[in-house]
């Protein structure tokens, strides 16, 4: 049928017989209702009046109940190989953050070598953008934003500097292999479904490094002269930064590496997203600056830091979780417990509770609850007294040590909202190097084909909860469902373009007006179009609408469908006109203060680059 069709159209010069062949379909009730669903999804996902899965899962659901797909058809993305995959690369990537697999890095980023804008974005594109190549990108701006955001802070550089270059730099190492993005795992399941095959772990990798390295030296010459500098912000910044972290008052224990070192050349700062507020020793109380000061053992600090870091330093024997001074003498009557009889929780002061109004102190809250308070948190407040004098309002979240029977105790009273044991979010620091293999084995048995790429990934997710890299409950949290509802979603739009001939149709009537045009020139229209929808919709749902048409109009034109393929995928994989075309871009754009225009001015020369040099690449590839 299909070389039936584009002979039909070849053979045809009139534009009304061009036209013919789509407009055909469309009066079908199948290819209309699916037109339909195709433009209200486009609606919604421009609108935003519905997050872009459910309206994924909503398209679905249409065509399932106009009988345009039967409901096996419309549910089949939900099963395929590269979802199961990307289900398990989150898995793994969990595993290798928790365990500090990354630490190196986030320490390189925060250490004195790097001084300046340029030199961090030199980093960004040598180191991370690499990295970013074999883990989902979208992690690894999560985990380095608040990272780089404390080095601006420490710094006096804007923001806007260099969140931006972070973004694109792991964009465009994304595309180095086929796990860097979930956009290169779906073309991979689009491929396969259409007969084309899957790719393999390193497909592209031959057009993947050329554009990583023209791509960093654009971001290395252009982030200078076209990034705005917005400036910093200091209640905006320190709100951000505050917002999900605790005043902390800790000790610096015996052992510690940071006892005779100055906080500026020590790790805590260069590796953690912490902030010292107040220093205390003995009697003495220092306050900010305290960069040069040398600590000593013994020493209290009052720290700003998310709960995540807290439980690191205290398990790397850095800093000892210590109660405030007044408490000390409590503890010392009724004895030290042994630490494997004390859990860490998360209490709230409910609003009604008869404790909030007063201080620490005059509650004697060691004495009324058998808890040792550690932390407290204020919604953006920043607290800067100790915690002692801190008095409790309604709203304010508690870090408490507490044996399991006072927390017991806790779930029966009033005055205090238990809300998790944090013990379960502990870092699993000593398994470092066993979640280093594991990520290593999952890139390097698929490499050697010694087993599957799903299989290595699943593989891989099974020693990590086995060993202890990553625990069941986290393994639950790691997963992006709603990445994975949006993608496997998202297929319905692939199988109904097929099903119903509209991306055969559609491909006859660009064969009409590209028949004749050489390889590189076709490739661009291609390339081009898929950028546009990528910076209008999303990267999956070009990757779903386009490839079944470029794929067609390949072959009617006598090309190798797979250069198709990868320019969908390239095109696809790699966005720098908008903050929605892709998730990391929409991940800085708040903290970097940028405004829209900002991103298309930095992206569109990198973006026009791309538009010319892919296909160029592509077609050297295949040989056209």
């Amino acid at each position: 049928m299909l070389p039936s069709l584009f002979a039909a159209a070849a053979a045809s010069d009139s534009a009304a017989a061009a036209g013919s062949a789509f407009l055909e379909v469309a009066r079908h009730p199948s290819g209309l209702i699916t037109l339909l669903v195709f433009a209200g999804a486009i609606v919604l996902f421009v609108g935003g009046w519905l997050a872009p899965e459910v309206t994924g899962l909503l398209a679905a659901a249409l065509l399932v109940t106009f009988k345009v797909l039967k409901p096996d058809e419309a549910v089949r993305g939900f099963g395929s190989p590269a979802l199961i995959t990307l289900m398990g690369l989150f898995a793994v990537s969990a595993g290798l953050f928790r365990s500090g697999g990354l630490d190196r890095l986030r320490a390189l980023i925060g250490s004195e070598a790097v001084r300046s804008p340029q030199r961090m974005i030199t980093l960004l594109v040598t180191v991370v953008a690499p990295i970013s190549g074999f883990i989902p990108n979208t992690p690894i701006v999560a985990t380095l934003l608040p990272v780089i955001e404390g080095w601006c802070h420490r710094r006096g550089v804007s923001p806007s500097k260099v969140l931006l270059p972070l973004s694109f730099a792991t964009v465009l190492g994304g595309t180095i292999s086929l796990l860097g993005t979930s956009t290169n795992l779906l073309a991979s399941d689009v491929s396969r479904q259409l007969g084309y095959g899957s790719f393999e772990l390193f497909s592209f990798t031959a057009i993947g490094i050329p554009v990583w390295l023209l791509g960093s030296l654009y971001l290395l010459w252009a982030s200078d002269r076209l990034l705005p500098d917005r400036g910093l912000d200091d209640g905006d910044l320190l709100n951000s930064l505050t917002r999900e972290g605790y005043l902390t008052e800790v000790q610096v224990p015996e052992g510690s590496e940071l006892a005779g070192q100055s906080l500026h050349n020590s790790r805590l700062q260069r590796r953690y997203d912490v902030d010292v507020l107040e220093l205390q020793r003995g009697n003495e109380l220092f306050s900010a600056p305290l960069a040069d000061r040398v600590l000593q053992v013994g020493d209290r600090l009052v720290l700003r830091c998310n709960r995540e870091t807290l439980l690191r330093l205290q398990q790397e024997s850095t800093v000892l979780l210590s109660p405030p001074a007044e408490q000390e003498e409590c503890l010392e009557e009724m004895g030290h417990p042994e630490i494997t009889t004390m859990r860490t929780v998360e209490v709230l002061l409910p609003n009604g509770s008869t404790i909030t109004g007063s201080s620490v102190r005059d509650l004697r809250f060691r004495q009324r609850y058998n808890a040792t308070l550690l932390a407290v948190r204020r919604g953006n407040q920043v607290l800067r007294e100790l915690l002692g004098q801190v008095v409790l309002q309604s709203g304010d979240v508690l870090l408490l040590q507490a044996p399991l029977d006072a927390i017991r105790g806790m779930q029966a009273n009033n005055d205090l909202v238990l809300l998790d044991e944090l013990e379960k979010d502990m870092p699993t620091t000593n398994r470092k190097w066993v979640a280093m293999l594991v990520a290593a084995l999952v890139i390097l048995l698929p490499l050697f084909k010694v087993v599957n790429l799903m299989a290595a990934v699943l593989l891989g997710v099974v020693i990590m909860v086995a060993t202890g890299c990553l625990r069941p409950g986290e393994l639950q949290r790691s997963v992006r469902w709603d990445v994975i509802l949006l993608l496997g979603s998202l297929s319905c739009f692939s199988e109904a373009m097929q099903k119903t001939g509209l991306a055969e149709a559609l491909a006859t009537d660009l064969l009409h007006s590209l028949q004749g045009w050489p390889a590189y020139a076709v490739l661009l229209v291609v390339f081009v179009l898929a950028q546009l929808f990528t910076e209008a919709l999303s990267n999956g749902t070009t990757v779903v609408l386009l490839m079944p048409i470029a794929t067609a109009l390949a072959t009617g034109l006598g090309l190798p469908p797979m250069a198709f393929i990868f320019a969908i995928t390239f095109a696809a994989s790699q966005s720098f006109l908008t903050p929605i075309g892709y998730q990391t871009n929409l991940m800085v754009f708040g903290p970097g203060r940028y405004r829209f225009l900002d991103m298309t001015r930095y992206g569109a020369p990198l973006t026009l680059g791309l538009a010319l040099v892919v296909p160029f690449l592509i077609c050297r590839h295949f040989g056209l």
